[in-house]
């Protein structure tokens, strides 16, 4: 395997949409040497002919031996399968997400990691956002105040996956956001979607309580809008603060408030309300493309036997939120956040431990975190 100066050898799963941009930007960090897993053998190929490539093969036994790690860019449903695989042999893995479909799957798979020492990290992209971290300094600035509330939408025209519906492909996003800027993860959610288009919803929304913050948030994914929407917006005592991705400026914090004249409690509906209205700042924000940051950040965490920002745990916490979603959704009630310690339903992972010819297949298509550029 990989010596002190020998190039790191990383294998990408999955060359469709996304998974080709790991190809693209792996193949520009030196230090780095890329392998080519898919079964599609043209598009292999056509990727073959633009970067440089080690290995080019069909299916991950055929080069797993030659590897120190692999990024997993295939359907959400193969990942726990070809992740547990890696870790098995004494492989790295980065997994895009969601990490799993199931909140026992995503607990073995940080167990196996942590057992042999290895790397098991998350494509949670947004959280190598430059923006990302600009709002996060902004609504920590004692000046802006108690958070009060988040509202985010992550809307598109987004094209349909085959195997998991617009909560685990749009919303793992949003969630690992404003985990992130808020330093915390939800204690319970409520969810419910919309089966506008198809047999799987394409519309949702999720609130969530962060009760060790008091902070509500509320996020609304859609595959079914004419708009690309990537905003957050976060609401504290003192200001509020716009992240929108789809804008030259990225963030904007705004010097608005309300407040109850002559209290600094709770609003009473008779009491006078006092306005404030003040300048708008856009703070710099020395962007970079977050992917490649993020696979930087797996390289080092590869040599230095460190724990990426991102790692398995980081996961586990999405996953957790989108299975108890998902139960919100059936029940129509408030459903408690359980980050492993109590079971939990799987509605799509296959039952086989290894993989098999059913996962493969869906390697070879070109959607997954493939052609759906809504995924992002």
């Amino acid at each position: 395997m990989n010596g002190a100066t020998q190039p790191l050898q990383i294998g990408v799963v999955g060359c469709g949409y996304w998974g080709s941009k790991h190809v693209r930007v792996l193949a520009s960090i030196p230090g780095i040497e890329v392998s080519l897993i898919d079964r599609d053998e043209t598009q292999r190929n056509a990727m073959a002919n633009s970067y440089p490539v080690k290995y080019s093969a069909a299916s991950l036994e055929e080069v797993l031996d030659k590897l120190d790690a692999i990024v997993i860019a295939t359907p959400p449903t193969s990942h726990y399968a070809l992740a547990k695989q890696a870790l098995q042999a004494g492989v790295h893995a980065l997994v895009e997400k969601p990490l799993t479909t199931n909140v026992e799957r995503a607990v073995e798979l940080l167990e196996l990691a942590d057992r042999r020492g290895l790397c098991l990290m998350v494509g949670h992209t947004f959280e190598f956002n430059p923006a990302v971290w600009s709002l996060a300094d902004a609504i920590n600035e004692p000046e802006f105040g108690k958070v009060r509330y988040i509202n985010s939408a992550r809307l598109n025209l987004g094209l349909y996956q085959q195997d998991v519906d617009v909560l685990w492909d749009l919303a793992p996003h949003d969630i690992s956001i404003l985990n992130y800027i808020l330093g915390s993860r939800p204690s319970s959610v409520s969810s419910w979607g919309l089966k506008l288009m198809a047999d799987r919803s394409d519309v949702a929304y999720l609130s969530l309580r962060y009760d060790e913050l008091d902070v509500s948030a509320n996020i609304h994914v859609s595959w079914l809008d004419p708009m690309k929407v990537r905003r957050t917006t976060v609401v504290g005592e003192n200001r509020m603060a716009v992240y929108d991705d789809m804008a030259e400026e990225r963030i904007r914090i705004y010097e608005k408030g309300v407040k109850a004249e002559g209290q600094s409690g709770t609003v009473q509906a008779e009491v006078p309300m006092s306005y404030r209205h003040g300048p708008i700042v856009s703070p710099f924000v020395d962007f970079k493309e977050p992917l490649r940051l993020e696979l930087e950040a797996f390289k080092t965490a590869i040599e230095t036997n460190s724990r990426p920002a991102t790692d398995g745990r980081s996961g586990l916490d999405v996953v957790a939120v989108l299975c108890a979603a998902e139960v919100s959704d059936r029940t129509g009630q408030w459903v408690p956040v359980s980050y492993g310690d109590e079971p939990s339903i799987d509605l799509r992972e296959p039952d086989a431990c290894s993989v098999d010819d059913r996962v493969l297949s869906g390697v070879a298509q070109t959607s997954a975190f493939g052609v759906n550029e809504g995924a992002i």
